[in-house]
């Protein structure tokens, strides 16, 4: 299943994700912090996605409410109600 989210409150603009049979098979941020994001995407790469929305789900960035890995967790809770 191809994906994409608007994320919100965070330097990257969008999610797009490929998730299969359940399972993270590729993340990429488009914007934000090269690094983080890029490391976030590798660790989340062959995960079950509810491992991940659990591990990510509530992390913020400094002050901010939100955070990449946040709305990562966000954008495979809105992928997954579309199953």
């Amino acid at each position: 299943m191809h994906f994409e989210y608007k994320t919100r409150g965070t330097c990257a603009s969008k999610i797009i994700l490929e998730i299969e049979d359940g399972i993270v098979a590729d993340v990429r941020f488009i914007g934000g912090c090269s690094g983080n994001t890029q490391g976030v995407s590798v660790l989340a790469k062959g995960l079950p996605v509810d491992s991940v929305i659990k591990k990510l789900k509530g992390i913020k960035c400094g002050m901010k409410p939100t955070s990449c890995p946040d709305q990562l967790a966000l954008a495979l809770e809105a992928a997954k109600a579309q199953l």
